[in-house]
């Protein structure tokens, strides 16, 4: 895994480099030219990430099996898987490319609070894209997908609001929050297909 998240870091050096001025420049209008009277609602939307990606899997559940409606139960795994590969996936990431926070490369920003952790990918964007995909798959009406993403896009925003990360680094999060569910969703539709031919199979025997 390390020689595979070593290979995909050399790949993307160039991009980093030619994108990186630019990255900078997005970062300067964004935040150092934040409407400061937003900064709380900035740090509502990015301290809602976590309580909200937990409650999510355990509400299906818990719903799930209070209505006997089971399909509830296997959003609440297939959540929960996605969840997972996300975590692997962006921490993993992080590890590998060690990119500093854009307060740590450049002093003379000062954000709303310092986090210890690598900047690339940003992890509260992925976990904000990973939950609003995965209801967005399960449920798919526009009042669950809407308010989903709009959530999941203040997320995102707000990290960059608060100074916490390049707009490269909240794209990046997104999309692989966005992949994990994905990824989550076809390999439950590929074990419940396996499992239908195999009941079928069975019943023709």
């Amino acid at each position: 895994m390390k020689k595979f998240y070593s290979f995909i870091l050399v790949c993307l050096l160039p991009v980093f480099s030619y994108g990186q001025s630019l990255d900078l420049e997005l970062y300067d209008e964004l935040y150092g030219h934040r409407n400061q009277s937003l900064d709380g609602t900035a740090n509502f939307f990015s301290a809602s990430v976590y309580p909200v990606a937990i409650a999510t899997p355990l509400i299906q559940a818990l719903y799930g099996l209070g209505t006997r409606d089971f399909r509830h139960t296997e959003y609440a795994l297939q959540t929960t898987a996605g969840l997972i590969i996300n975590t692997a996936v962006t921490y993993g990431m992080k590890h590998a490319f060690n990119r500093k926070r854009p307060y740590d490369e450049h002093p003379q920003y000062t954000p709303y609070e310092h986090d210890s952790s690598p900047s690339f990918p940003s992890g509260h964007s992925s976990y904000a894209f990973t939950t609003a995909t995965s209801l967005s798959l399960q449920y798919k009406r526009w009042y669950v997908v809407t308010p989903a993403y709009l959530w999941a896009s203040a997320v995102a925003y707000s990290r960059i609001h608060k100074g916490a990360h390049y707009p490269s680094d909240i794209v990046v999060g997104a999309i692989v929050g966005a992949g994990s569910a994905y990824l989550s969703y076809k390999g439950n539709q590929w074990i419940k297909s396996l499992w239908k031919k195999k009941s079928e199979q069975k019943f023709l025997n």
